[in-house]
Formats: structure tokens, C-alpha cells, sequence
């Protein structure tokens, strides 16, 4: 159990098969930011602000212990409304609380006292192993698209 545990770890915060985040944010002008690129339905600002929303959320299900879990409005609490960063600190600020997030939710995850597959008594069957899946398969795609974003920018440099 503990290799599996390791794995997700490793995967939540690199991966094989994906763009870390640390590399799909890294040096992204201000104006690129909030640029929506034609054949594209996102800027890279609303990507990384789902990103952090979603992942949050999935943290804040998993780590539920008082109850008190709200559940969110697809698509409104999920998404920013603007393509554009409110202000030039904000996109630092979004990386570094995806960041902390997903450092909580490694925790959780590398807990040997946390059964990955008991299904949460306030969910509808979800366990913490399907709550990591969801969050590394979600991040990863998202990035893929941050990637794309910042091709058809011209400001990926592979």
C-alpha cells in the first residue's frame, strides 16, 4: 500500500505523462495571461483558476470530517467569469494555493491510517483512491489545454 500511496503522490505532483504545473505556469506575461487564442474556449488565466477550484473542492470533499461540506454549482463555482486575472499578483497567488492544495491532499493520501478505499459517508461511493485519480486526471488534462493555450500564444518554448 505504501508504493501505491507514493505513486499518487508522484503523480499528483509530476507525473510521467504530463506537463508538471511548475512548467505549464512558468514565466507567463501578464498579458498572455488573460488572452483567449482563437480555436481556444479559455484563456490560460481561467484554466489555472479551474484548476485551483476544482482541486480545492475535491480537497475540501475528501477532508470533510465535520460534515460540513457544501457542494459547488457547475459550471459558476468552477470557473472564473473573466478571461482576465483581476490583478498581476493574482496568478502567483493561484499557483502557489494549487500548490498548498495539493501538498494537503498528499498528505491525506499518504495517511496510513487513511483506508484510500472507504467510500466517504457523505458522498455517493467516492473513495480518497478515486478522489486522487479524478484530481491528477483532471489537473493533467487541464494543463494539456494550458499547454495549447500558450502554443497558439507563441509563448511555449518545448
Amino acid at each position: 500500500m505504501d508504493k501505491l500511496r507514493e505513486e499518487l503522490a508522484f503523480q499528483l505532483r509530476k507525473g510521467n505523462a504530463h506537463v508538471p504545473l511548475e512548467e505549464a505556469v512558468k514565466d507567463l506575461p501578464l498579458k498572455a495571461q488573460g488572452t483567449v487564442p482563437k480555436g481556444m474556449p479559455y484563456s490560460a488565466w481561467q484554466l489555472l483558476e479551474h484548476i485551483r477550484l476544482a482541486q480545492r473542492d475535491m480537497l475540501d470533499f475528501c477532508s470533510n470530517e465535520d460534515g460540513h461540506y457544501q457542494h459547488k454549482t457547475f459550471p459558476d463555482d468552477y470557473w472564473p467569469a473573466s478571461p482576465e486575472p483581476p490583478n498581476s499578483r493574482v496568478w502567483s497567488q493561484s499557483v502557489k494555493q494549487i500548490q498548498s492544495d495539493r501538498d494537503a491532499f498528499i498528505a491525506l493520501i499518504s495517511d496510513p491510517k487513511r483506508d484510500l478505499f472507504a467510500r466517504f459517508p457523505w458522498g455517493t461511493g467516492q473513495t480518497l483512491f478515486h478522489e486522487a485519480c479524478l484530481i491528477l486526471d483532471h489537473n493533467a488534462y487541464h494543463l494539456g489545454e494550458l499547454v495549447a493555450v500558450r502554443r497558439l500564444l507563441g509563448e511555449w518554448k518545448s
